[in-house]
C-alpha cells in the first residue's frame, strides 16, 4: 500500500521493508511519519510487503537492461522515486546486508533512464536523479556495534554511498542511524534511538 499525505506533490518518499506486523521496524516507521506529519512534509509510504512489491528482475527487464529498459510493471515506484527530494528508509539489516525485497526495489526502480543511464562508451554509467537531496537509512541489527563498523566496515552504508547514491545521485547528501545488538534491547536504548530518528526527520523540509 503507498500512502500519501494531502493532495500534493511529496517531497519525501518512505520505503520501509519487514515483513512481521509488530516488528521492531514498523515501530520505527510509526516514529518517523509521526515525525514528518508534524513537520507538515509532504510524503509518501511504500511498505514492499503490504505492497507486494516483487523482488526480481522480469526476463523482459533484465533482457532490455541496457537497451530502453521496460519498466512498465514498476512505472508507479519509477514516479514516486522521482518526485522524491528526500528518501527515508527503514529496514532490518540480515546478514550484513539488505532483505532481498529493499535490494528488489533498487534493482528495479533505480534503474535505467530514471536513475542512471549507460554511457557505452566507457561502459560506465552517469547519473540523472537529480531531485534526490537526501537518503536518511535507518537500520536495525542482532550484531554488536564492533562486529559491523570495524570488522566489516558497515557494508550496507557503503552500499548505499559509495555504490548507488554516487553512481544515480551523487548530490545527495546519506545519514544512516544503526540500532545494533536489538536482541538485547532494552527501553533506554530504544528512547535514545527513537530521539536520534526525532532529530533526523526534523530536518528533512
Amino acid at each position: 500500500m503507498a500512502e500519501t499525505l494531502r493532495n500534493k506533490e511529496a517531497s519525501c518518499l518512505l520505503v520501509s521493508c519487514h515483513p512481521l506486523e509488530d516488528s521492531l521496524c514498523h515501530h520505527l516507521v510509526a516514529r518517523v511519519e509521526a515525525g514528518l506529519k508534524a513537520n507538515g512534509v509532504v510524503y509518501e509510504h511504500l511498505d514492499l510487503y503490504r505492497h507486494g512489491f516483487e523482488a526480481p528482475l522480469s526476463a523482459a527487464e533484465r533482457g532490455s537492461y541496457f537497451d530502453g529498459f521496460d519498466g512498465s510493471r514498476v512505472e508507479a515506484e519509477m514516479a514516486q522515486l522521482k518526485r522524491a527530494e528526500t528518501v527515508v528508509l527503514v529496514f532490518p539489516t540480515w546478514w550484513f546486508g539488505m532483505p532481498a525485497l529493499l535490494k528488489g526495489w533498487f534493482d528495479r526502480v533505480w534503474a535505467p533512464d530514471v536513475a542512471f543511464v549507460h554511457v557505452p562508451a566507457t561502459g560506465s554509467i552517469s547519473p540523472i536523479l537529480d531531485g534526490l537531496k537526501h537518503c536518511l537509512a535507518i537500520t536495525t541489527l542482532a550484531s554488536p556495534w564492533k562486529v559491523d563498523r570495524l570488522l566489516l566496515r558497515q557494508p550496507v552504508k557503503r552500499v548505499l554511498k559509495g555504490g548507488i547514491l554516487k553512481g544515480c545521485a551523487p548530490q545527495a547528501t546519506l545519514e544512516m542511524l544503526s540500532l545494533y545488538g536489538v536482541n538485547l534491547l532494552d527501553e533506554k536504548r530504544l528512547e535514545a534511538f527513537r530521539l536520534k530518528i526525532d532529530r533526523a526527520v526534523a530536518r528533512i523540509r
